[in-house]
């Protein structure tokens, strides 16, 4: 079954590197979704229902916080796995991060290979 991966971030070059971070599981047929603000990213949660999405926090329009609790709390999609991807890395913020739902909570500037590693294990790859 084809697998699809949200990057959902309001900064291009990030979406952008994440895209290239993560362009070597397109042979495994994994295809990519973009959303450049939070309201865009729930939409394409809801229409899509990504296997796996790499959510910044602050977006415009909704912050990752409040796109994350309404995909898992009020959708229930609890097989859609979210990373919460921010420069935010206070302990207070990650509490808030995995309490709106998040699968995960990884700081920028991450380490692509850590962000392959982890789509790979996390899609069965």
């Amino acid at each position: 079954m084809a697998k699809n991966i949200l990057i959902a971030d309001d900064e291009l070059h990030i979406r952008a590197l994440l895209e290239q971070t993560l362009e070597d599981l397109e042979d495994e047929g994994v295809t990519f979704l973009f959303a450049a603000n939070g309201q865009e990213a729930l939409d394409v949660i809801k229409r899509e229902q990504p296997n796996l999405v790499f959510l910044d926090v602050m977006m415009p329009k909704m912050n990752g916080y409040e796109v994350c609790s309404e995909a898992k709390h009020n959708l229930e999609m609890k097989d859609t796995f979210i990373v919460l991807l921010t420069a935010k890395g206070q302990e207070v913020d990650q509490q808030k991060g995995y309490e709106s739902g998040a699968d995960l909570y990884v700081t920028k500037p991450f380490d692509p290979d850590d962000i392959l590693i982890k789509a790979e294990e996390i899609l069965g790859l």
